[in-house]
């Protein structure tokens, strides 16, 4: 642990902002841009081919999706469809794979793009040079994966009159619902596929920083700007979260919330648990510690809060199984902790060069478990500096309950037997 050089999985042309793995296929599917200045840099959403080559992974760009003049910020996959949240607006776009085209219509599909990561590479140093020529510049020939990509759907997600913009979007886990929220404070639920509007209702005063749906959509949690965690009941506030209420040492509004997610228990279907992150409100010469806290998923009673570090937390994400955390930080740190004892198990500083936009860990489909192969997490992080990096746990050794218990009751045997061997007679 600590300050190291972490690989490039993969490298864009565009700086990075969101980033999700499609569970069925195992394709990485990232984005960003930058946005509608006429700076040249480009708009997209790219999908990559990751695989597990020994214990390496690399990842192949499999099709870059144009986006004209609006960057994907965030995203959401729900089965073969992405929500892409891009200015003020949600985009919806559906992927499927079809059959391979021939080599020349290849070359052209992906010779701009390979450019462009050759170019982008060259500056990057040896080290980065080799990851992505591994990530950007794979050859593509006959056999490559093609993917289409269309625009079905679009609804208007944020309306705040000076600068719109959608912060976070997802799906509920039934996928009967999308969830947006952005600046304007509304969180606006719509129906879907229809995409008629549901619930639109003011959350928070200000920006809406994240939200998140429980899996029987019973309750959603919204963070903002405004200091507020918020438990919903459809458009009705059933709840308001307060994580230091016994941490009397911590001043009233000198915290505001970061994150929220909500996260199974592994081995206990029924069990939820909620986390969310505080970060200080403002900065001080001496940076004080970000929090992470758990919370009972049902009632919402405080379960445990650890300091996480003086690295102000621009992101959250939860393992399927809910047995890791991961965060990145807004100095390009990332970590990993684990779920039940908010222990930091894994930690890489300044791993990216700047804030970490996004994490998603492998999903824990027959696809991600393959690609996971002998580690017991594999977590992707991306970043404003393009790169797109991997993090991965190595199975922890554990033994089997009946070996515990064998070798136990030989320690009994031997002892009983050196007492008689000392002293005739003890038994």
């Amino acid at each position: 642990m600590g300050k190291r050089r972490m690989p490039d999985l993969y490298r864009a042309p565009f700086p990075l902002y969101t980033i999700k793995v499609d569970p069925k296929t195992g394709w990485v599917i990232t984005a960003g841009g930058g946005g509608g200045s006429k700076t040249g840099i480009k708009n997209a959403v790219h999908f990559l081919g990751l695989e597990l080559v020994g214990d390496q992974h690399c990842a192949t760009l499999v099709h870059s999706h144009d986006t004209d003049t609006r960057a994907t910020m965030n995203l959401a996959i729900g089965g073969d469809v992405i929500a892409a949240g891009q200015d003020g607006r949600c985009s919806l776009m559906r992927f499927r794979q079809r059959q391979p085209r021939g080599k020349a219509a290849a070359k052209d599909w992906g010779g701009s793009e390979q450019g462009a990561a050759r170019r982008r590479a060259g500056k990057g140093g040896k080290g980065s040079e080799g990851a992505a020529a591994r990530g950007n510049v794979s050859e593509m020939n006959d056999n490559t994966t093609q993917i289409s990509v269309d625009t079905f759907g679009e609804v208007q997600s944020d309306l705040n009159p000076q600068d719109p913009l959608q912060k976070c979007v997802r799906f509920s886990p039934d996928l009967s619902l999308l969830l947006t929220g952005g600046t304007d404070g509304h969180i606006r639920v719509w129906e879907y596929p229809s995409l008629k509007e549901k619930l639109d209702f003011k959350a928070h005063e200000g920006e809406i920083e994240d939200l998140d749906i429980s899996p029987n959509n019973k309750h959603l949690v919204t963070v903002g700007r405004d200091f507020a965690c918020s438990i919903w009941s459809g458009n009705q506030l059933a709840m308001s979260l307060c994580w230091h209420e016994k941490m009397p040492q911590i001043a009233a509004k000198s915290y505001r919330y970061m994150s929220c997610r909500f996260g199974k228990v592994e081995d206990q279907k029924d069990t939820l648990r909620l986390y969310t992150v505080q970060i200080p409100h403002k900065r001080d010469r001496k940076p004080p510690q970000c929090y992470l806290s758990k919370w009972d998923g049902q009632n919402f009673l405080p379960m445990l809060t650890n300091p996480c570090g003086t690295e102000v937390i621009s992101t959250l994400a939860v393992s399927d199984s809910g047995t890791f955390l991961g965060l990145g930080t807004v100095t390009g740190s990332v970590a990993i902790y684990v779920a039940f004892s908010l222990q930091k198990l894994y930690y890489v500083q300044e791993s990216h060069g700047i804030v970490v936009t996004d994490l998603a860990f492998l999903p824990d489909t027959p696809k991600g478990q393959s690609l996971k192969g002998n580690n017991e997490a594999a977590m992707l992080s991306v970043a404003v500096d393009s790169r797109c990096q991997m993090h991965t746990v190595r199975n922890r050794r554990s033994f089997p309950i009946w070996l515990v218990l064998f070798f136990c009751g030989l320690m009994v045997v031997g002892a009983v037997l050196l007492l008689q061997h000392l002293f005739p007679g003890f038994i």
